[in-house]
């Protein structure tokens, strides 16, 4: 789907030739005497629309005006919110009759975040899944022209806004596959592919690479599959080498059925979803070669699958991380600290100006926060407020979470340095408290994703989270170096 930004207001929406167009009404719109205000008016004075949010209307062929179709969407005081919910509103209105061009126009001048809001929604609303279809039906709209008063500052956020797309489709392409379809090998060839753009390179490290690097506990969730492990090392060099990079650390189970502590049969299938954090770096990386800026970023994405076999790790088994440190595990089905922390300790090599690791880690963390806010964690009160700024910028949020030493108790072992579970109380909290005992030597985030990576039920799918958030903080950090 290609976007373009183009200079027009609502007199000069009219004239815009396409399927459908949609005109958002802010509370504030005083309408004027060009062709579509008078609609407007008109569609106001006999009560077929009105300025609550959410209120629309579709007109066939409207007089005078060059669209096929026109949305009349109200969206209340502006909001990003607001906007959001009536473009895809809007969006859902025309998607059945074939809308191959759409334009968007704002009535009055919009709030920055309505820009991002606007472009995002549209994505949203009209993203379909076809890999494994056979008779692939895919998305209609292939073109969306927004219409508004340009300057660079609403450049910036357009262009940023549609790479945050690009990256965030990215990723649900990744995570929506079966995990017959993503397996760490194909995960790795997906990054691979991605070193083909600008200023991206790409290693990729196979079993007796990360064997020599002394990985055991990476290893050990690997070793109850006959899929081979992968440790995917993605670069984007836009700045001067003496530049420390901002490291991103992608959890990437790429099926998790939970080992021998194997996971209940109900809602299992969802386990493809447990390298969203993987497809997450992937869709970062994705977005930087489309706004080239001038920073550095690393990219980590430990990959394998978390089965059972002869060979599978067992509850009470201790190995030993990259670090030295010993893990007496617990629980199988809390794999993805355990191969997040060798992926945090192979991250101190790069010198990192910071490091923040992204996974679907811990049903603790939905029970806290649902679906609408990630958590973060995270020791550095820097690094934790330009994250939180980022989500809130992005429209992508995210919640701080406490982090007191105290939590660490529960992780306490007889039989090792640290247990890898610490009980059900405070389990996402603990998790995190788990992951920083690996992170001393770098200022260290936490993003635990569980709850926003995708969705269930009728809307089943990938969401693309956290790509903005990411996306957002490293372009923002770049201008604050």
């Amino acid at each position: 789907m290609n976007f373009e930004l183009k200079t027009f207001d609502i007199a000069g929406a009219a004239n815009e030739k396409c399927d459908a167009l949609i005109v958002l009404l802010s509370q504030s719109f005083k309408p004027g005497k060009d062709v579509l205000s008078t609609l407007v008016a008109q569609a106001l004075k006999a009560g077929d629309l009105e300025t609550k949010p959410g209120k629309s209307l579709v007109v066939y062929r409207p007089a005078g005006m060059a669209c096929s179709r026109a949305v009349l969407a109200s969206v209340g005081d502006g909001s990003a919110k607001e906007v959001r919910q009536a473009v895809s509103a809007a969006v859902a209105a025309v998607k059945a009759v074939n809308v191959k061009k759409l334009a968007i126009c704002f009535a009055t001048l919009p709030q920055e975040n309505a820009v991002r809001a606007a472009v995002m929604a549209v994505a949203e609303a009209s993203y379909v899944f076809t890999t494994t279809k056979s008779k692939p039906e895919g998305r209609a709209i292939q073109r969306v022209v927004l219409g508004l008063q340009n300057s660079p500052k609403v450049k910036a956020v357009f262009d940023r806004s549609v790479a945050a797309v690009t990256g965030s489709e990215f990723a649900k392409e990744w995570a929506n596959r079966p995990a017959n379809y993503a397996t760490p090998t194909l995960l790795a060839g997906a990054a691979r592919a991605l070193a083909k753009l600008p200023n991206i390179k790409c290693e990729v490290l196979g079993p007796k690479e990360v064997a020599k690097l002394a990985m055991g506990s990476f290893m050990a969730v690997a070793q109850g599959s006959e899929e081979p492990l992968r440790f995917i090392v993605l670069r984007y060099d836009g700045a001067v080498k003496s530049e420390a990079p901002t490291v991103l650390v992608g959890k990437g189970i790429t099926f998790d059925s939970g080992g021998i502590s194997i996971k209940p049969a109900a809602e299992m299938d969802e386990m493809k979803f447990d390298m969203s954090g993987a497809a997450s770096v992937l869709g970062v990386f994705r977005a930087l070669a489309e706004l080239k800026p001038a920073i550095n970023v690393v990219g980590l994405i430990p990959s394998c699958e978390n089965l059972i076999n002869g060979r599978a790790v067992k509850p009470g088994d201790v190995v030993t991380s990259m670090s030295g440190q010993t893990i007496e595990i617990l629980n199988t089905d809390a794999e993805g600290r355990l191969v997040l922390c060798d992926a945090l300790t192979y991250a101190e090599r790069f010198k990192p100006r910071a490091v923040v690791d992204i996974a679907t880690l811990t049903g603790a963390c939905v029970v806290a926060l649902g679906a609408v806010r990630s958590g973060l964690f995270s020791a550095n009160d820097e690094l934790a407020a330009a994250l939180l700024s980022a989500g809130d910028a992005s429209l992508d949020l995210c919640w701080r979470m406490p982090l007191d030493d105290d939590y660490e108790e529960g992780l306490k072992s007889n039989f090792a340095d640290v247990a890898n579970v610490g009980g059900r109380a405070g389990g996402a909290i603990t998790a995190a408290k788990f992951l920083q005992r690996f992170t001393g030597a770098f200022p260290w985030a936490h993003l635990d994703i569980a709850g926003t990576a995708w969705k269930s039920g009728a809307a089943k799918g990938a969401t693309g989270r956290p790509v903005a958030l990411l996306l957002e903080y490293l372009l923002t950090s770049a201008k604050h170096k």
